[in-house]
């Protein structure tokens, strides 16, 4: 005999596992990833400077600056570069695709399990 769930009990289940994800190793380390990042001011004032020169370069480019817009975009180019060598954004990176693989492989096997193999092709088909 089949069991089927009302609304109401399936939202209930889904803030369960969603409560016992937050409480996962990957969402654990993308937390403290995060929170160094957070507390890093070399990270934050890098952050804040790449987002002034993104806004300069909206600018220039409405405006028709092209030149001047290709420096500040290589400006950005070399703050993001400088970013992405501090070993706690890296860090941060690695733990962020982990987590979205994780949660990529939840949403496929939740899928796989809802909608019945007839109903959901495979990508070849």
């Amino acid at each position: 005999m089949d069991h089927y769930y009302s609304k109401e009990e399936l939202v209930a289940k889904a803030e369960r596992l969603a409560r016992q994800l937050s409480e996962s190793d990957q969402v654990r380390f993308y937390k403290q990833a995060e929170e160094k990042i957070s507390a890093n001011k070399k990270v934050q004032q890098l952050v804040e400077r790449i987002k002034q020169y993104q806004k300069e370069s909206v600018n220039l480019q409405h405006f028709g600056k092209t030149e001047a817009y290709h420096r500040n975009e290589a400006i950005i180019d070399q703050l993001q570069a400088e970013l992405d060598a501090i070993p706690v954004v890296q860090e941060f990176r690695q733990s962020q695709e982990e987590l979205n693989d994780f949660l990529q492989m939840l949403t496929h096997l939740i899928s796989q399990r809802v909608v019945p193999k007839s109903e959901n092709p495979s990508p070849e088909e």
